[in-house]
């Protein structure tokens, strides 16, 4: 891949995973209403917000560069749970998530020109049952406002708090890398 794509998000997490596949890129952002339709599908949603966010980015380059966008969110017994607002919501995501199994869907957009890739990675996450002290110390420690599920893999709650996950541990992180990686070949 010798041209550089744009990026279409700003989360660090996402950053750091095209980082180390060693993709060229540079991260442009513009802001979208990140509702979906009522009644779609996780898989549906996510794909939708990700594809608002590269069209979004695209207006401002045309046709000819590789945008990529993302968006992640969690399903917990068909509810779809996207970022917390605040402390207490944050409490009461992890508190359901607690000893139960959940998805991480990401949804990729991929445009080029009026080319589209759109796909999802959905990747299982069972959460050890955690007290609601072990909930309060990575909630006020870590902060996780800007995450979906109220959590982050890659941090202590991760380490600590989830028992297993079955697919791609990165889709959980914020991008399934290796999937996306293979379409930007394929572009």
């Amino acid at each position: 891949m010798a041209d550089t794509i744009v990026l279409a998000s700003s989360s660090p997490r996402r950053k750091q995973l095209l980082e180390w596949a060693e993709v060229a890129f540079e991260i442009v952002v513009k802001p979208v209403d990140e509702t979906f339709p009522v009644g779609v599908k996780s898989t549906e949603a996510a794909i939708h917000i990700a594809l608002k966010k590269a069209k979004a980015v695209q207006e401002d380059f045309g046709k000819d560069r590789v945008i990529v966008a993302a968006d992640t969110v969690v399903v917990l017994n068909e509810d779809i749970i996207g970022k917390p607002a605040d402390q207490q919501e944050a409490i009461h995501t992890l508190t359901r998530l607690q000893g139960n199994t959940h998805e991480v869907v990401t949804g990729v957009a991929i445009l080029k020109g009026e080319k589209q890739l759109l796909f999802a990675d959905v990747t299982e996450v069972t959460f050890n049952p955690l007290t609601p002290e072990q909930i309060l110390f990575y909630v006020e420690k870590y902060q996780p406002y800007d995450k979906a599920g109220a959590y982050a893999i890659q941090e202590w709650i991760g380490v600590v708090g989830i028992r297993s996950i079955k697919g791609d541990f990165y889709n959980v992180m914020g991008l399934p890398v290796n999937r996306v990686v293979q379409a930007l070949a394929n572009i």
